[in-house]
C-alpha cells in the first residue's frame, strides 16, 4: 500500500504555548484502519488537529498524497480529506439533509448553488451510514446514535480518501458504539476508505483497527497491530495501571480486563 498521509518529526500545540505534541512522525497507508490512543492529555486530539489543516505545526510538517497541506487551502484539502469532530454544536433546527450538503461545500465554487449532483452525494451518503429515512427531520430532534450517523455522513458527502475521527463514540452506549464502528469498518472494507480514529476504549480499537499508535506524553511510545501494541507492559507503563491482557474468543484479538487496585497482581 502506498503512503497517503505522512507526519514528518511534527511538534505542535495551542498558542504558541509549549508543544503537547513532540517529534512524531507517522505514516497512514491506502486502506489503513489505523486507531490513536493514549492516557489523558496524551496529545491524542491535537495530533489528529495536527494532521487535519486544523493546527500548524511548529516543526515539522504533514503531507497529503505527498504535497505539504500548509500549502493546500481549505477547499483543497476538504475535498480529500473529512474530519468529525468529538463534539458537534449545531444551534438551529437544520434539517439533515441540509446539514449532510453542507459537506458538498468543498466542491462547489463561491455563490454556487447545489446541484442535482450534489443532492444524489448526499442521498448516497446518507444510505451508507443507513440514515436516509432522517432526511427531513430536524437535528435538533434526533437520537446521539442518529446524530452521530448524520455527521458522518456529512463528512462521507465530502467523498473523502481519508476521514478522521476524534473519539466518535464517547456519548454513545454500547449498542450504539458498535453500530457506529460496524459502519465504518464497512466503509474501510468496502469502499477502501483510509480511516484515522481517536478511541479511549482499548477493546475496541483492538477489535476494530488494522495497526495502532500509543502515545504517552505527546510522543509514540509504540505502534503496531493490536497484538504488538496492547500488551500488559505497554498498557501498564503507559496508563500507570494493572490489567490482565487476554484473547477474545470470538475474534482472537487482545482483550484488556482492568484489575482492582485493591486486589494484588503477581506477575510470573
Amino acid at each position: 500500500m502506498d503512503v497517503l498521509l505522512k507526519a514528518d518529526n511534527i511538534s505542535g500545540g495551542y498558542n504558541n504555548k509549549e508543544a503537547v505534541i513532540r517529534d512524531v512522525s507517522l505514516e497512514v497507508k491506502r486502506g489503513d484502519f489505523l486507531g490513536i490512543i493514549g492516557p489523558n492529555g496524551s496529545g491524542k486530539s491535537t495530533l489528529l488537529r495536527l494532521m487535519t489543516h486544523v493546527l500548524i505545526p511548529q516543526k515539522g510538517k504533514v503531507t497529503l498524497e505527498g504535497k505539504d497541506i500548509t500549502r493546500m487551502n481549505l477547499k483543497e484539502f476538504s475535498r480529500k480529506a473529512a474530519f468529525v469532530p468529538q463534539e458537534t454544536l449545531i444551534n438551529f433546527s437544520f434539517k439533515v439533509q441540509e446539514i449532510v450538503l453542507m459537506g458538498r461545500i468543498p466542491h462547489l465554487k463561491r455563490l454556487q448553488f447545489e446541484t442535482k449532483k450534489d443532492f444524489l452525494a448526499a442521498e448516497d451518503a446518507l444510505s451508507l451510514t443507513d440514515a436516509l429515512y432522517l432526511k427531513d427531520k430536524e437535528i435538533d430532534r434526533l437520537s446521539s446514535g442518529e446524530r452521530q450517523r448524520v455527521i458522518i455522513a456529512k463528512a462521507l458527502a465530502q467523498e473523502p480518501v481519508l476521514l478522521f475521527l476524534d473519539e466518535p463514540t464517547s456519548h454513545l452506549d454500547i449498542g450504539h458504539q458498535i453500530q457506529i464502528l460496524d459502519l465504518l469498518k464497512k466503509l474501510n472494507q468496502e469502499k477502501k476508505l483510509t480511516i484515522v480514529i481517536v478511541l479511549h476504549d482499548l477493546n475496541l480499537v483492538s477489535e476494530y483497527c488494522d495497526r495502532i499508535v500509543l502515545l504517552n506524553e505527546g510522543r509514540i511510545f509504540c505502534e503496531g497491530t493490536p497484538s504488538e501494541v496492547l500488551t500488559y507492559q505497554n498498557i501498564e507503563a503507559v496508563y500507570k495501571t494493572i490489567v490482565v491482557v487476554n484473547k477474545n474468543p470470538i475474534s482472537f484479538k487482545p482483550y484488556v480486563v482492568l484489575v482492582s487496585g485493591n486486589r494484588v497482581c503477581r506477575r510470573d
